[in-house]
């Protein structure tokens, strides 16, 4: 029997409650004054068991916290086969943690913790929705900054809450915005004719008459490059055959960048519209005319921003004068494709606090991050 005002944590049951635990955060955050909601349908994408590429690969776990019958906070548990495949401590994950009133994460992460702990884990790490390649980190800094699409967005009290609970940083994620100018590609300081001096060296676009074949480019340059770097793990084919699918309707040639050299696929980068852009003023479940009104943004292709969510460079270039190079050449190009597309920013992110290389290269153009997100950790006795 339960008591007034008690807290209590229960996994997800029924249809009913999944819906209630994908929408939560929306009706958690609605009064927030820099919180715009997502899509409840791109959200579901991500969630929904019957949807998810994720459950491939992985299995989960929803909870709810409830105070006198009102959800008041919710989390999953989850676990990556092929994150148990990687050496160390057996890894589980938590994700989706969201919530207002702050005494009900330390029990929304003991019951994550437990599901996991019963499945033989011996670390949980996150928050992860659902892997690296979904939203990542809680985020710390940026609150009152522009949304963002694959961003998380979290109150400034819930990273101490986690803290507070047992558990301790284990890296931080930062964001760039990058404003498409003159001036910032100036600031990068690519070399006069540098493809012409290195000779060999092409650039190219998406070919949507070969879109498989540049899917399958685009994850084998993408696991290459960032195999063995903390918290990786691996983009299976479904997963990126899934994102590509969701975004035909907004992808345009200009926003895939392959890198060439001498004919074989070197480094890639992959840049997505930003969504909220269009629907920042329709809510997260927009009326029949919202959605019409989306419909005809997303032809007009009205964005403004956007975010590359995927870059990577060949390992088998490490320690040559093009590994040094090609990165800069990746901007560079991100840059002039704004020329093309209507981007005014885009944003470099999730880049990993330790990579130096890549944040003094960035840093260069944007001196300092305008988000942080932050990863948690905790060994399990």
């Amino acid at each position: 029997m339960t008591t007034p005002n008690q807290i209590v944590v229960s996994a997800v049951s029924g249809a009913r409650q999944l819906s209630l635990f994908i929408k939560l955060p929306r009706l958690l955050y609605n009064d927030q004054p820099s919180y715009v909601p997502p899509l409840d349908m791109e959200q579901r994408d991500m969630l929904h068991p019957r949807r998810s590429p994720f459950f491939s690969h992985g299995s989960a776990c929803y909870f709810l916290a409830w105070r006198n019958g009102k959800p008041i906070g919710r989390i999953s548990a989850q676990i990556d086969t092929l994150a148990l495949e990687q050496p160390g401590p057996r890894t589980g994950f938590f994700g989706a943690l969201d919530a207002l009133e702050t005494d009900c994460v330390k029990p929304l992460l003991e019951a994550a913790t437990a599901w996991l702990k019963a499945q033989g884990i011996e670390r949980i790490r996150g928050p992860w929705t659902l892997n690296p390649h979904g939203e990542s980190g809680t985020m710390i800094e940026g609150q009152m900054e522009p949304p963002m699409i694959g961003t998380g967005w979290h109150p400034a009290t819930l990273g101490p809450s986690i803290e507070q609970a047992g558990f301790s940083k284990a890296m931080d994620l930062l964001s760039y915005r990058m404003e498409t100018s003159l001036a910032a590609e100036q600031a990068n300081r690519i070399p006069t004719n540098l493809r012409e001096r290195l000779g060999g060296i092409t650039v190219r676009g998406l070919r949507k008459d070969h879109l498989d074949e540049d899917t399958d480019i685009l994850r084998s340059i993408y696991n290459d490059a960032w195999e063995g770097t903390w918290g990786n793990v691996p983009i299976t084919e479904i997963e990126m055959r899934s994102l590509l699918k969701a975004l035909k309707p907004v992808l345009r040639p200009e926003q895939y960048v392959l890198v060439e050299f001498k004919g074989e696929p070197v480094a890639i980068a992959l840049v997505i519209p930003n969504i909220f852009d269009l629907n920042g003023d329709l809510g997260g479940a927009p009326s029949p005319v919202g959605w019409v009104k989306l419909a005809s943004r997303l032809v007009m292709h009205d964005f403004y921003s956007a975010r590359v969510i995927l870059l990577g460079v060949k390992k088998k270039l490490a320690g040559t004068a093009l590994s040094a190079i090609i990165p800069g050449l990746l901007i560079d190009e991100l840059m002039k494709r704004g020329r093309e597309l209507p981007y005014r920013t885009i944003e470099l992110g999730w880049v990993l606090e330790t990579n130096m290389a890549i944040r003094n290269l960035i840093e260069r153009i944007v001196p300092v991050p305008y988000k942080r997100h932050r990863m948690y950790e905790k060994l399990l006795s």
